[in-house]
């Protein structure tokens, strides 16, 4: 296996006075215990700290979010080391452990790092300096390791990742332990991909046109967001080129009656609204109010108008059965375990859902069985999911369809003939090592329309 470590390790490279080096480390331990001890995602976590600590240089900041998420695709091996020196798993134990695994410092130079001074990590403790120097010499990968920790796999999801991928379990796991890129989606409602890539290339960013996605652009380079004036204006979002087409799957037109059931903040609906030139009606419903106002506000900053927002009470609101039969597209992006975005938030695989694998399995089916209720005949639905695993895709659409006669599959490269060669069977299915997108499914499900018997046209055939 590859080591991923290569990347971080200018981390400590950086030329910097010592004050600011031991600086960021303590501030590290203190955004990592708070990532560790936080239910929310480490984005939302990371977001809440900084904007409590304006005060923090934008080059401070890059840093320290380098070094977090540095520590999080490490956190099993890093973990096992620790243990096999019998020490703590914490937040502080696991940077000494990185500066001496990845970074190759010394012991002395980690002392010197932890001296106790103002601002600074406190002073080492006799065990942390055992530990420090049990751990001399010693790289990140040990032959001894079990498969499962090298790749930073939990232990919930080894079983359903073997099934899925089988003898690539192992490059598809590397795979999500590397950085991913910054992904942008170009509003088509205030700008065009042209006129947004010579924008970026004028700043000496290296911009390129994503391969898939037609509004798309890619970043390789870690930058300030701030420096995208875009985002603030609306003329672009950030959004994962593998979420970008799904999104594109939905295939909605101007003046279609469309409805995104598990919207989130919005991300697709953004992108399905624009599609829809601002022309018909697309509604963005979820359970979580919240979100919801996060998405209205991103709608308004990028000018589009023909979205309405709905909370529901749940997947069966009543709200859906008034609405039976009422749309031409509905989205469901299904709440899931979403092991394909874990190159992105690599703190997403260590949370257990809450519901576990097959709690999740059995949520995702209601939630199917109920919105497909607000797809009128002759209209579509897509099913998506961030996952990779085969119980929450291609065996979930496989149940619904034996349940509900009155839809079929519709190969995805009749909605995108450009995706042919991406999505050879009839659903999309990207993963990280094979498309250098985040893991994204998506199934594109037709309702027939049903002519009764005895109808004037049966009569006049």
């Amino acid at each position: 296996m590859p080591h991923v470590a290569p990347r971080f390790l200018r981390i400590l490279n950086l030329i910097v006075s010592p004050v600011i080096l031991a600086t960021r480390l303590q501030s590290t331990i203190e955004l990592l215990s708070e990532v560790e001890s936080a239910s929310r995602p480490a984005d939302a976590v990371t977001s809440g700290w900084f904007r409590d600590r304006r005060h923090i240089t934008d080059a401070d900041r890059g840093a320290l979010l380098e070094m977090l998420y540095a520590l999080l695709r490490h956190r099993a091996r890093l973990g096992w080391w620790l243990a096999r020196q019998q020490s703590r798993d914490t937040p502080r134990n696991r940077l000494l452990a990185w500066l001496l695994l990845a970074e190759g410092q010394t012991p002395d130079q980690i002392k010197r790092l932890f001296d106790g001074e103002k601002l600074a990590p406190a002073a080492l403790s006799q065990p942390e300096y055992a530990m420090v120097l049990g751990l001399r010499g010693c790289a990140m990968d040990h032959a001894d390791m079990p498969q499962e920790v090298r790749l930073e796999c939990p232990a919930w999801a080894v079983g359903p990742l073997r099934h899925r991928f089988g003898q690539a379990f192992e490059t598809e796991m590397v795979a999500t332990l590397l950085p991913p890129p910054l992904d942008l989606r170009v509003n088509p409602i205030k700008s065009n991909r042209e006129t947004v890539l010579r924008t970026l290339k004028a700043m000496g960013l290296h911009a390129v046109a994503t391969k898939l996605a037609p509004r798309g652009i890619r970043l390789r380079e870690r930058l300030s967001l701030a420096r995208l004036a875009g985002l603030k204006t609306g003329e672009i979002e950030i959004q994962d080129e593998g979420s970008q087409l799904v999104a594109l799957l939905v295939n909605a037109k101007p003046g279609d009656r469309v409805v995104d059931f598990c919207a989130g903040a919005g991300g697709k609906t953004l992108a399905i609204a624009a599609q829809m030139q601002n022309k018909g009606h697309l509604i963005a419903c979820d359970i979580n109010e919240a979100r919801l106002k996060r998405c209205a506000e991103r709608l308004r900053r990028a000018g589009l108008h023909n979205v309405e927002t709905r909370v529901l009470a749940s997947e069966t609101d009543l709200w859906v059965k008034r609405h039976k039969c009422s749309f031409d597209h509905v989205l469901i992006d299904a709440p899931c375990s979403g092991t394909g975005t874990w190159r992105r938030n690599p703190d997403a695989r260590w949370r257990v859902p809450d519901l576990g694998l097959g709690g999740l399995v059995a949520l995702q089916a209601r939630i199917l069985a109920s919105a497909a209720r607000l797809v009128k005949p002759g209209g579509q639905l897509v099913y998506a999911t961030c996952s990779v695993l085969h119980e929450e895709n291609e065996e979930q659409v496989a149940a619904f369809l034996a349940a509900h006669p009155a839809f079929r599959i519709v190969p995805v490269q009749q909605v995108a003939p450009h995706l042919a060669m991406v999505a050879p069977f009839d659903h999309l299915s990207l993963t990280p090592a094979q498309h250098e997108t985040d893991g994204f499914f998506a199934a594109v499900l037709h309702r027939e329309i049903v002519v009764p018997q005895n109808s004037p046209a049966d009569r006049d055939g």
